[in-house]
């Protein structure tokens, strides 16, 4: 069976899948022994060919996981959306339960406006899972109108594809994605903190001093840290006094240097009230983005913050330098400041050099293997580290029995034992 994946995600068939019937199309993707049906949000039955000419989201999810309950709700608004507008071609989504009981299943399917195969069609479910390989949930697979698998045409990272850009993905094909694409990379060349930080009703930043209120605009020609971030993340409570230290090192540098490209950083929170965002706030040096702005969720977007704490790095003129800013401030502290290649290149380079004299192999006070060194690309990043629970990359020492994992300043000598050489 030929198969061909375009850049974007957008799958194409050549040749007829052997173990379906020819021109099996909806009915017999969707339908059980049961009957050619679907489930619709309030549980009355409607045929499978009444989705024929629409565009058909498969939608692989379970209530019992987090991460699918939160990107229902995304779906849900791509979903409501396109409906209101009544497009055409139009999106139907049908839902693939992987609960384990049907209460779970009635739960949430509850939460749904689209239809669902029934519970009861276990073989059809299952049979989905292999024809889409579906290896993690949530998974959305779109399928072009008029399904037919001898001419079988899919979006495949449909969760992707809606968290990046909702109903204006529409009508889902490769054109509609490529122009997408072309969007944000002109979008991304011409970013500005004033686009990205300030809406039509708010120009400021809050602050703990006076004045409360810092204007964006006077933030320009300055390099920003924007601090993904909540009181509830553990990872979070470690690094934040780290950034902190490094900020007013970085801050207290540049002054001594006469440097005017200061650093500023901007807490970005994801806490759950504002009583919880005051008190994490409270502990931070710098600016934040007021409680539940409307702007937290569209960075988030922008970022693909997938994880927090995460720390993104804006040039003087508004430009991405780097996602990474969390693992470069652990690799190297204030010296990463200000984030450029050209900074990180020769700090690797040093590294570099300076790990042509470190030990080959060395015993962890914290571990029973001897460890091994090893570079990036070898097993040197990324990683967390096994010993202060912090991301790296790079130089690190490995355990090839069990991979654990330490950046090398982090490796403490056991005792009287003597260090091996090579």
């Amino acid at each position: 069976m030929g198969e061909e994946l375009s850049r974007n995600g957008v799958h194409h068939k050549s040749n007829q899948d052997p173990e379906r019937g020819s021109g099996s199309g909806l009915c017999s993707l969707l339908g059980s022994k049961d009957g050619d049906f679907l489930l619709s949000p309030t549980a009355d039955l409607v045929k499978i060919s009444d989705l024929q000419g629409k565009f058909i989201g498969i939608y692989f999810s379970a209530n019992w996981y987090p991460p699918c309950r939160k990107f229902t709700k995304t779906l849900s608004n791509a979903y409501e959306q396109l409906k209101k507008c009544n497009v055409d071609p139009g999106f139907e989504v049908v839902f693939v339960s992987s609960d384990e009981d049907l209460d779970s299943f009635d739960e949430y399917r509850s939460s749904m406006p689209w239809l669902s195969i029934p519970f009861s069609a276990t073989t059809t479910k299952r049979a989905l899972n292999l024809r889409f390989d579906v290896e993690s949930i949530p998974c959305l697979i779109i399928l072009q109108p008029n399904y037919d698998d001898e001419q079988d045409s899919r979006i495949e990272n449909g969760v992707d594809v809606i968290e990046r850009y909702g109903a204006k993905a529409h009508p889902f094909t490769k054109e509609r994605l490529e122009e997408l694409t072309e969007e944000d990379k002109e979008k991304r060349a011409n970013q500005t903190l004033k686009e990205m930080l300030t809406t039509p009703e708010r120009d400021f930043l809050v602050s703990h001093s006076i004045p409360e209120k810092v204007s964006v605009a006077s933030l320009m020609g300055e390099t920003i840290g924007l601090y993904f971030s909540a009181q509830w993340c553990s990872p979070g409570e470690k690094f934040t006094p780290k950034l902190a230290s490094i900020y007013h090192k970085i801050k207290q540098e540049s002054t001594v240097d006469g440097n005017n490209d200061s650093f500023e950083v901007i807490f970005v929170s994801s806490d759950k009230d504002e009583s919880s965002f005051d008190s994490h706030f409270y502990t931070m040096p710098w600016l934040a983005l007021p409680f539940s702005d409307p702007t937290i969720k569209n960075l988030i977007k922008y970022f693909d913050v997938e994880s927090i704490p995460s720390l993104v790095i804006l040039s003087p003129d508004g430009k991405t330098v780097t996602k990474q800013g969390r693992n470069l401030i652990n690799l190297y502290q204030e010296k990463a400041y200000p984030f450029t290649q050209v900074r990180i290149r020769s700090l690797e380079m040093k590294n570099d050099k300076e790990a042509e004299n470190f030990p080959k192999l060395r015993y962890h006070s914290r571990h029973d293997h001897e460890l091994t060194l090893v570079s990036e690309g070898k097993g040197g990043g990324p990683f967390i580290c096994c010993d202060c629970d912090e991301q790296g990359f790079g130089w690190a020492y490995q355990c090839i029995d069990c991979g654990y994992e330490v950046h090398p300043k982090c490796v403490r000598d056991v005792e009287h034992d003597s260090v091996v050489e090579s």
